[in-house]
């Protein structure tokens, strides 16, 4: 942030400029009275005469710095100080081996489901101010990742290093809604939510996805889910005996589900099928998630001016310096 903390001082530049361009056009030009300037006429200013159409606006930029600094410009940082819990959000992602799908782009160029969503959920965190989140990620088995931190550039630097599989090649949505509930008994809060992203069915784990959401429910954890990707048959890039080529093979959905996960615990379902809407959902469930959370802010100023100080005073003492000697003017 930047600001000038006594900008008053900016009305004496009128009148000191004001001042500057009268005394420049009553100052007295000395002349020798010859008889003819026709030879004269001839001679081409020196370097040094062209210097001196210059003085006067040296000493207004000397002055200009000197009531800049003055006016005391101040560079600051913004300081918050989160005064209330806010939300506990748990963002449960699907690192299945079926997130390698490239049925979504971003900028123009193809990008697998999980690389896009990357991109949407980095921004959904930075938008939060005061909520705690977590990061629970899963495929064959669910763990956390992140346990519930206010430090949204640590959850967003681990976020961009998630790779597809690292949880093993199947989904286990039970599981991760089990791992995401022992995350938000952790910390307290009046609000719980969990943010369940996933393309395929549930296929794996140790506890059902129905046994889950009954636990979910019974502690009043809203579990927003969302499908990505699209049914049936989806592009992979996959290695051949002459290099990469792209192939389509079924993902296994279930939607029904994922709407009955969000039905039982208040929660809402969403299909993303390409990347604009699953920037709105994100959006759509920011909106919904909004809390009163109170917040103390303040900004640490530095101050600016002494570089302005230092660059009028410089330049006047140019001014004086020559001014007294090369282009000394005798009455």
């Amino acid at each position: 942030m930047f600001r000038f903390a006594t900008p008053w001082f900016f009305l004496l530049l009128l009148p000191a400029w004001g001042f500057l361009m009268y005394a420049m056009k009553s100052q007295k030009v000395n002349a020798i009275q010859v008889s003819s300037l026709r030879g004269l006429a001839k001679i081409s200013p020196t370097l040094g005469t062209r210097i001196s159409y210059f003085l006067p606006l040296l000493k207004g930029m000397a002055i200009t710095c000197m009531i800049v600094a003055l006016a005391r410009p101040q560079f600051g940082d913004q300081k918050i100080n989160v005064m209330t819990e806010g939300v506990n959000v748990i963002l449960a992602l699907d690192l299945s081996e079926s997130m390698q799908a490239l049925d979504f782009k971003r900028d123009n160029q193809i990008v697998t489901r999980l690389d896009a969503v990357k991109g949407v959920v980095s921004l959904f965190i930075m938008k939060r101010q005061g909520d705690r989140i977590g990061l629970v990620v899963f495929g064959s088995q669910a763990y956390t990742q992140l346990p519930l931190t206010r430090d949204y550039n640590t959850i967003a630097f681990m976020l961009d290093r998630l790779k597809i599989g690292a949880a093993g090649p199947r989904t286990a949505i039970g599981d991760a809604i089990g791992i995401s509930l022992k995350r938000l008994e952790d910390v307290r809060s009046a609000s719980n939510i969990i943010i369940l992203l996933t393309d395929g069915k549930s296929n794996s784990g140790q506890l059902s996805w129905q046994d889950a959401i009954e636990i979910a429910a019974q502690r009043k954890v809203k579990i927003h889910t969302i499908g990505v990707g699209t049914k049936g048959e989806a592009p992979f890039l996959v290695d051949g005996l002459f290099g990469q080529r792209y192939v389509y093979q079924r993902v296994e959905t279930d939607w029904e589900a994922l709407k009955t996960i969000a039905d039982k615990t208040g929660g809402s379902f969403f299909q993303a099928t390409d990347l604009v809407s699953l920037e709105k959902i994100y959006e759509m469930i920011d909106l919904l998630e909004q809390t009163k959370v109170e917040v103390e802010k303040w900004v640490e100023y530095k101050e600016a001016y002494p570089k302005f100080l230092m660059a009028g005073l410089l330049m006047f003492l140019v001014y004086q310096v020559l001014i007294n000697t090369r282009f000394l003017r005798i009455p």
